[in-house]
């Protein structure tokens, strides 16, 4: 296990440059591969728009978070899936470009909606600032999406588990941390194996 701050990466971020934060996560992933990694994981969502920057280089291979996202969503039988996360994540192709390919449709909050749903994460939940006000407004982005059609939404950054999940949520959630860390297992157990 290795990261950078969050603050270093947000540095980035806050500029839009990607390439900056695949850099930080190849810096990364040279660590863990000097160590014996066997595979590669980025539990941060939004941090996934640096990797296209860097996955050529990278000496060992990453486990994308949106990919075993879709895999989920297809196994259990979702259609329509709405997004929710920073707005850089809900604005971002991460998620189509996993879901579109598997005959998955998704739906984006609107910009008021996004800008809320990132300041919650950022200002509140980051800080471990946790207000039934922002429950409430996550059900209701989430409700929204029930009403346009939604099957599912994932659950897209880190800290949205801390406030929504299946008893709370209006839909199935896709809670992609947690997704993320059952295939590293998975894929763990499969690399002891051989």
């Amino acid at each position: 296990m290795h990261t950078h701050s969050l603050a270093e990466y947000m540095k980035h971020v806050y500029r839009g440059d990607w390439q900056g934060v695949g850099e930080l996560m190849l810096s990364s992933a040279n660590k863990l591969a000097k160590i014996g990694a066997d595979f590669l994981i980025c539990p941060d969502n939004t941090i996934h728009q640096g990797l296209p920057y860097i996955e050529s280089r990278s000496p060992l291979e990453w486990l994308h978070i949106a990919e075993v996202v879709a895999a989920e969503a297809v196994e259990r039988g979702f259609r329509r899936i709405g997004l929710t996360g920073t707005r850089y994540l809900v604005t971002s192709r991460i998620y189509p470009e996993k879901l579109s390919p598997r005959g998955l449709e998704y739906v984006c909050p609107n910009t008021a909606d996004r800008d809320e749903m990132d300041r919650i994460i950022m200002d509140e939940l980051v800080c471990s600032v946790f207000k039934p006000e922002a429950v409430a407004y996550f059900q209701r982005v989430i409700r929204w999406m029930k009403e346009q059609g939604c099957d599912a939404v994932v659950l897209g950054c880190t800290e949205i588990p801390l406030i929504v999940n299946d008893s709370n949520s209006p839909l199935p959630t896709l809670d992609s941390t947690r997704l993320l860390a059952r295939a590293a297992l998975r894929s763990a157990v499969h690399v002891s194996e051989k």
